[in-house]
């Protein structure tokens, strides 16, 4: 699903974020991207996002290898993802469902998919009732769920989650999180990268730790080791 082969990315500062990372996420894994303001996990993500390139190795995405993949066929490999972030990424002049839908007409569904499909991913994060409000009516929780239901509209194989939880309530962190271990349940590969100790510490996930570029423990377990 997802392979990092002996990966190392360098940037012109001289700056190495990441250092020669190998690992593998299989198909339907959780597994949460772990370590400190700087560590390289964010790196990580934009390698897998291709919004960064390696300095070296090989990334391998659902069995293709996108190390040297053309700019013109990135949109194509990230419509088999889901991609959510910390700040949300809402269109403000569109409703809820205008947000959702969106992501559909980004990869041309016909009305009729769109118009059964949005209300049912809709229901699914709890915000079957919330349809014709706007982003700025909404709390950062609810808007967090928009943007999950963006994210898994189109079905997509994997869902990649920036640090989901770090503007919201303890609570309410909660709630996403369990809003992303049901979609993995649902056969999903789900990729968190996050600082929350305490999510990581209960959630008892795989965790990838990466410290100074390097990854240091590869593992099941709590955000320091224990399980």
């Amino acid at each position: 699903m997802i392979e990092f082969r002996n990966v190392s990315k360098s940037y012109t500062s001289g700056q190495e974020a990441v250092h020669d990372a190998s690992f593998i996420i299989n198909k339907g894994e959780f597994a949460f991207l772990v370590g400190s303001s700087g560590s390289g996990k964010s790196t990580l993500i934009k390698l897998i996002l291709k919004e960064e390139e390696p300095t070296s190795g090989n990334i391998i995405i659902n069995g293709k290898d996108i190390t040297f993949l053309k700019a013109s066929r990135v949109p194509y490999l990230r419509r088999s993802m889901g991609i959510v972030f910390q700040d949300f990424r809402l269109l403000p002049d569109k409703t809820v469902y205008e947000n959702v839908a969106f992501a559909m007409h980004v990869v041309r569904a016909t009305p009729k998919h769109i118009r059964r499909q949005v209300p049912l991913v809709l229901s699914q994060v709890g915000l079957a009732d919330k349809a014709k409000v706007y982003p700025n009516e909404l709390s950062g929780g609810e808007q967090q769920r928009v943007a999950l239901a963006r994210a898994i509209v189109n079905n997509p194989s994997m869902l990649i989650a920036d640090e989901p939880t770090g503007n919201l309530d303890p609570n309410t962190a909660w709630d996403i999180m369990g809003l992303l271990n049901d979609i993995n349940l649902r056969g999903t590969t789900v990729v968190v990268a996050t600082h929350a100790k305490d999510i990581v510490d209960k959630m008892n996930k795989r965790v990838i730790r990466i410290d100074q570029g390097n990854i240091v423990r590869d593992e099941k377990g709590g955000y320091d080791g224990e399980i």
